[in-house]
């Protein structure tokens, strides 16, 4: 068993969820937001003692749109996706329109730690796309250990 557990929240969107089900979107919904939340991919993994993190974020300017914090035995990740693509327009002013599977928006992602795990313990560094948060000693005495049984 982990001491690090993932917790996530459903994105819920019934108008996209009856569309999906009655038949094929239509042409002007291949253009529209698909919400405004991301749910970045996460993969947790051990690492001897250390639990280690790492969150697809291709794209996002970590430095001004990524936070990563501790906060009361929860390592909490946040940030935005944001899209600065300028709009186009054809020679008679109208829209250029895109179809694109990018997703952007605001994400959140949360993961309880064991009670020993301060924010000390928490480094994080970003390379080629990916967010890589190391928690140190995490799953330190994650092992079961066993208990004698005194018979009378």
């Amino acid at each position: 068993m982990s001491n690090v557990t993932l917790w996530t929240r459903p994105a819920w969107n019934t108008d996209r969820w009856v569309r999906d089900f009655f038949g094929p979107a239509t042409a002007n919904d291949w253009a529209t937001a698909a919400g405004s939340a991301i749910n970045p991919a996460v993969e947790v993994a051990r690492d001897g003692d250390d639990a280690v993190i790492r969150v697809d974020l291709p794209g996002v300017d970590v430095d001004k749109d990524v936070t990563v914090e501790v906060d009361k035995s929860r390592l909490v990740i946040r940030g935005e996706r944001r899209d600065e693509r300028t709009e186009e327009r054809t020679e008679d002013g109208g829209e250029v329109r895109k179809l694109t599977e990018v997703r952007y928006g605001s994400f959140h992602r949360s993961f309880g730690l064991p009670a020993h795990v301060t924010g000390e313990a928490v480094s994080a560094g970003y390379d080629a796309g990916v967010l890589t948060v190391r928690v140190a000693g995490a799953h330190k005495g994650a092992e079961p250990q066993r208990i004698a049984i005194d018979s009378k």
